[in-house]
């Protein structure tokens, strides 16, 4: 576990280094995650260079006082930019919110990497309204709104449930309700195709979240952009498929050098 002092706090990251001579790639989890959802993408670091990060408020990261919405995804913004410059990252995979948080350093701010992953992401993460309600006054239910089938997951392994169950519960639903917020108030689909980067949007098959024509969004109006898709999974594509993610990803980073 690796720290960096920014803004007043320090944000964990985890630097997987088995002297690969390809990319350093930053992954970024979503809403109510931890770096944890990245653990067999470690996997790739026979090929790259490899940093996982936690958000403000969001496992051994420290928290920041932020309102949801803008002022929250500039502070994980500033977490992203701090660990890329920490780590000489060239290469950028967001998942969901984490891809928000990507979206907007590139378009907004001073990161510019030389390749671009967004995962189960979109230009616009419009929320359920209930689903907003309930993370407020319902927790249990939220949480089990979003383990209900073709959400977090399609078809799982009952040890990544019990994996996604654990992470919210250490993220807690203060900062899972301030993460779902923050998502519900982005929208960059008027100046998306700003970004000029090979870019991947991947996404699993059956995800209703963050659905592939989400997908296909981003595949039609970003310049330089290939679309993947990950069958037999969902919203959590990377840890109910490893192997297939991880074929993607590798294809894409491997065309773009």
């Amino acid at each position: 576990m690796k720290r960096v002092t920014h803004h007043g706090r320090e944000t964990a990251y985890r630097v997987f280094d088995r002297g690969a001579d390809g990319a350093t790639v930053l992954f970024i989890h979503g809403s109510g995650g931890t770096s944890g959802i990245w653990k067999s993408q470690h996997r790739l670091a026979d090929e790259h260079r490899i940093v996982t990060l936690d958000l403000s408020g969001h496992a051994k990261s420290d928290d920041v006082n932020s309102d949801p919405g803008y002022e929250t995804l500039s502070a994980y913004v500033d977490d992203v930019i701090a660990v890329a410059e920490a780590t000489d990252t060239d290469t950028v995979v967001g998942h969901s919110m984490g891809g928000a948080v990507a979206l907007q350093a590139v378009l907004n701010r001073d990161l510019t990497p030389d390749r671009l992953g967004l995962v189960g992401t979109g230009a616009r993460l419009a929320v359920l309204e209930d689903l907003l309600a309930w993370l407020e006054t319902d927790f249990d239910r939220a949480i089990e709104f979003l383990h209900k089938p073709d959400r977090l997951f399609h078809d799982p392994d009952p040890r990544l449930v019990e994996l996604s169950l654990a992470a919210i519960d250490d993220v807690g639903q203060s900062v899972t309700a301030r993460d779902f917020q923050t998502c519900h108030s982005f929208d960059v689909r008027d100046s998306i195709d700003e970004i000029t980067v090979p870019t991947l949007a991947i996404v699993g098959e059956h995800d209703k979240l963050t659905p592939r024509r989400y997908h296909e969004y981003l595949a039609d109006e970003l310049p330089d952009c290939r679309l993947a898709i990950v069958e037999d999974a969902a919203h959590l594509a990377m840890l109910e498929q490893p192997q297939a993610f991880n074929a993607a990803l590798s294809s894409f980073l491997s065309a773009a050098d």
